[in-house]
């Protein structure tokens, strides 16, 4: 079986060692170590620091994603749990793209008045809340 240095162990999974050694102290890995001390990455850590990472980019927090280990080691029986879990990360993830939509039709806008504008461009006094 592998076994990854820290460094190595970081450089493959595109992350810093000190990353990797705060997921160990919060407690999402736990690293073997040699008796000198230097930790020894297994597949089985990579693995569970690929799903961290792709977790990651889903927008779960950490918190949830140690839930989400925990509910990995046994899936049956966490699927409701898995299920609420991610319905609630998709309706955030659903009102953050509305408010990204709000967003971009407002800098269209802006942008639109900008360009029109004779005296200037209104950017700044909108984002100063319309005052002089």
């Amino acid at each position: 079986m592998s076994s990854y240095p820290i460094g190595n162990a970081a450089r493959q999974l595109a992350m810093s060692v000190d990353t990797l050694r705060y997921y160990e102290k919060i407690g999402l890995l736990k690293v073997k170590r040699a008796e000198s001390g230097i930790r020894h990455y297994s597949e089985k850590d990579i693995s569970r620091l690929k799903f961290i990472k792709r977790a990651q980019q889903m927008n779960f927090s950490l918190t949830e994603i140690g839930d989400l280990l925990k509910m990995r080691e046994d899936p049956q029986h966490a699927r409701d749990k898995v299920r609420r879990l991610t319905v609630q990360k998709l309706t955030e993830v659903e009102a953050r793209l509305s408010d990204l939509h709000t967003l971009r039709k407002e800098l269209q806008l802006l942008l639109n008045l900008c360009r029109i504008s004779a005296e200037g461009c209104p950017i700044i006094k909108e984002m100063d809340g319309g005052s002089n």
